[in-house]
């Protein structure tokens, strides 16, 4: 595989982006994992992805899934940090499951599927949307 280094660093940016997106969106409603935490997840797992192959194209010795798979199970500990439980209530599923999404994301632009990674962008920002709406509802039917 020969990628320019252009085209290495775009990736990086293009990561840095998507996950400035979704992150906005949690810094305005206050979560506790925002922008830059967004930002980080999304380039963290697009350089592994990138640095996953680049090696594999040097050597028969790494097998690409098992970078993926370490990304997702490194991301599932970062995200079950961000979930609380108080009694009943349980608080940062969702912020975890954007986390989740977030690595998914960066790994998406990490194996140059740019279009597929804007695209869970922007579906992702408006499921954290519909809170908004799912709180003025619940809110209305009490």
């Amino acid at each position: 595989m020969d990628i320019s280094n252009l085209e290495l660093v775009g990736r990086l940016l293009l990561s840095l982006l998507l996950g400035s997106i979704i992150g906005w969106e949690r810094e305005v409603v206050r979560m506790p994992a925002g922008l830059r935490t967004y930002m980080l997840v999304t380039m963290g797992s697009a350089l592994f992805t990138i640095v996953s192959f680049l090696v594999a194209d040097k050597s028969n010795l790494v097998d690409i899934s098992r970078i993926a798979a370490g990304i997702i199970t490194g991301i599932g500990f970062l995200g079950a940090g961000a979930i609380m439980r108080s009694g009943e209530n349980v608080r940062g599923l969702s912020t975890a499951a954007s986390i989740w999404t977030a690595a998914a994301i960066g790994m998406a632009v990490g194996f140059g599927y740019y279009l597929l990674s804007i695209i869970a962008t922007f579906l992702t920002l408006m499921v954290l949307l519909m809170s908004a709406l799912e709180r003025k509802w619940v809110k209305d039917k009490k």
